[in-house]
């Protein structure tokens, strides 16, 4: 195996990672406040690479355009969702959770393929993000390139909001202690709301971005990297931002070297790869790379 062939398959696994890590942060944000898992997080991925479809299309907007709209939409819905589906179960078991988010999802994707249809549709993306660049036989695509920068600005900006802004500070109070959040003054409802939005966005990119790498979509195609994303989560420390990021990156690397590194007959068993992972790192790691195991403040 040559330094060549293993430095490009750890560009392909960086770039894989970023989109994983992007949808892994939604998962981190509403756990850490809620104790929520909301496996629709994965179809709002879906819904933000059909949303900026829509915008490239039929309004004939540039790139940048359609990413933002798709953010905004994307986040739209995500409060929506948080609005109609879980905040009336505040409070209540982690099990009732859990049920309706599954619910949320299986209606979503089923929306979804009534309303859009279950075919795969073309995403087609500019000219310039096919163009390649070869150095030393290593080969890289500007969209590849687009990908990884954009998911490391957006974990930094993100990392801005989390510090230096009021709900950012508000967001890591509820994280710690939500009920003593609420008698301090904290709007609740204001803060579940604002990650939701902001998790939404962020998948609404790595929907664009997973769209544009493969050139389709379709209805259901949110629920595998929604799945890997969660699992990438929990590698990382589920309720940890800085866990989802790194379990994102740990996982996207091992996805691709795993398959590159080990007998093309193996190839197929690449999803299988990711649950193996997942259990070594807990097995070691109960809490994740970055977690901890003290129990919720009340």
């Amino acid at each position: 195996m040559s330094g060549t062939y293993l430095l490009q398959n750890l560009i392909d696994g960086i770039s894989l990672g970023s989109i994983y890590a992007l949808v892994a942060i939604g998962f981190s944000m509403t756990y850490s406040i809620l104790r929520l898992i909301n496996f629709a997080h994965g179809d709002i991925l879906m819904i933000g690479a059909y949303s900026g479809l829509f915008i490239m299309v039929a309004w004939q907007l540039p790139l940048w355009a359609s990413l933002l709209g798709a953010m905004i939409f994307a986040a739209f819905v995500g409060m929506l969702v948080e609005r109609i589906a879980y905040r009336p179960l505040r409070g209540s078991n982690e099990e009732a959770t859990l049920i309706t988010s599954l619910a949320v999802s299986i209606f979503i994707e089923n929306l979804g393929i009534m309303v859009l249809s279950p075919q795969p549709r073309g995403f087609a993306i500019p000219k310039f993000l096919t163009k390649l660049h070869t150095i030393n036989e290593i080969t890289i695509s500007n969209m590849t390139i687009l990908i990884i920068s954009l998911a490391i600005i957006l974990m930094l900006v993100l990392t801005y909001f989390v510090i230096c802004t009021r709900m950012g500070v508000a967001m890591r109070a509820c994280s710690e202690n939500i009920n003593a959040a609420r008698l301090m003054g904290v709007n609740i409802n204001k803060v579940v709301a604002c990650a939701f939005a902001v998790g939404s966005g962020m998948a609404a990119v790595a929907g664009i971005m997973l769209a544009g790498q493969y050139g389709r979509i379709e209805p259901l195609m949110g629920f595998v990297p929604g799945l890997k994303a969660f699992i990438a989560a929990v590698i990382g420390g589920i309720g940890s931002i800085p866990g989802a990021a790194l379990g994102g990156y740990v996982l996207g690397l091992s996805e691709i070297l795993l398959v590159a590194l080990l007998p093309a007959a193996y190839s197929g068993y690449r999803d299988a790869f990711v649950f193996i992972i997942l259990i070594l790192v807990l097995l070691f790691k109960p809490a994740g790379l970055l977690g901890t195991l003290e129990g919720r403040k009340v």
